[in-house]
């Protein structure tokens, strides 16, 4: 029996887009009637033409991250706090497009909801958040991550779940990752799940559980046409520093993995951009060993990602 996630490392390479919406409106009533407004705009004939266009064999979108919103139904959260989730199930009819076009889906999701953002106080307070004691959090967010898991179910390639920063002393989270890794296999058995504590951007090269199917692979951007690590000054003991590239398909028995922002940033400020020759010889080389390359380009609120960064991708993708 082979590893759950070869997968990765046989395809030419994945596309991951950060589609976040925080609505506008005065009150609760008038930020659902504008999320929903936004969420019924998302062009997916658009959308998917560009997918299937850049060559990609698989797909890491997102359900929401920090916006106290999410872009599909979900049965725990619609029924402890009506309204932050879309009325048209975009991720669940996305999935299906993915997968009827022989691709890949995998979903992202947050891994808590600590962050001080607008919105995020009454998230808090149904999955009673608490600095120092997260048990009943884990639970009560496990439940909403179940829910989705088994409503996609085998639709669902996989996860990559973000901010599992147990090294954040004031956040108080130690990860049952047993826990976590039967929650998000509840639907379908054979999903892979990746867990973020912030990979190569904090020096970390390995999974932060061996439970984990492939790494998150967070990069920043890269130097000389390799990962710099650790850019992020955080000070965790053992972590690497340099730059770096992968030796082999597996880490400790974990699909090596990495997700690489195109046309994008994840730290703010200029979005990152590569000629072609860095990013295909950065992509070749990964794959030459077995390793998987994510590419996060941006995308609109109406569902269209960047023509520039699409164009490229197909000449990636033409050139492996």
């Amino acid at each position: 029996m082979g590893h759950a996630a070869e997968w990765m490392g046989k395809g030419t390479f994945g596309l991951m887009t950060h589609y976040l919406i925080t609505p506008q409106g005065n009150t609760a009533e008038e930020k659902t009637k504008d999320f929903n407004k936004t969420i019924w705009g998302f062009d997916l004939e658009k959308y998917c033409d560009q997918f299937s266009r850049t060559g990609a064999d698989w797909l890491i979108f997102t359900i929401g991250q920090n916006t106290g919103y999410y872009a599909s139904p979900n049965e725990y959260l619609d029924r402890e706090l009506p309204g932050r989730t879309s009325e048209r199930d975009l991720v669940l009819t996305l999935a299906e497009r993915v997968k009827c076009a022989g691709k890949r889906f995998i979903a992202y999701l947050p891994a808590e909801v600590g962050m001080e953002f607008e919105n995020m106080p009454e998230l808090k307070n149904v999955f009673k958040w608490k600095p120092g004691d997260q048990a009943e959090f884990q639970k009560r967010y496990q439940e909403f991550v179940r829910a989705y898991a088994k409503k996609f179910s085998h639709l669902l390639d996989g996860w990559w779940f973000d901010g599992c920063y147990e090294y954040a002393a004031n956040l108080g989270i130690k990860f049952d990752w047993h826990s976590w890794i039967e929650t998000a296999k509840a639907g379908n058995p054979d999903a892979i799940v990746a867990f973020n504590d912030g990979a190569f951007c904090i020096g970390n090269t390995e999974a932060v559980t061996p439970l984990a199917d492939y790494l998150a692979g967070e990069v920043h951007y890269l130097e000389n046409g390799k990962i710099k690590l650790r850019n992020i000054t955080i000070d965790i003991p053992g972590m690497k520093e340099g730059l770096y590239m992968p030796s082999e398909q597996y880490v400790k028995g974990v699909q090596w993995h990495a997700l690489l922002p195109l046309d994008s940033t994840f730290i703010g400020g200029q979005p990152l951009s590569y000629d072609d020759k860095t990013l295909f010889e950065f992509v070749r080389d990964c794959r030459k060993v077995g390793g998987a390359v994510t590419i996060n380009i941006p995308v609109s609120d109406d569902g269209r990602m960047l023509d520039k960064s699409v164009a490229q991708l197909q000449r990636l993708c033409q050139n492996l």
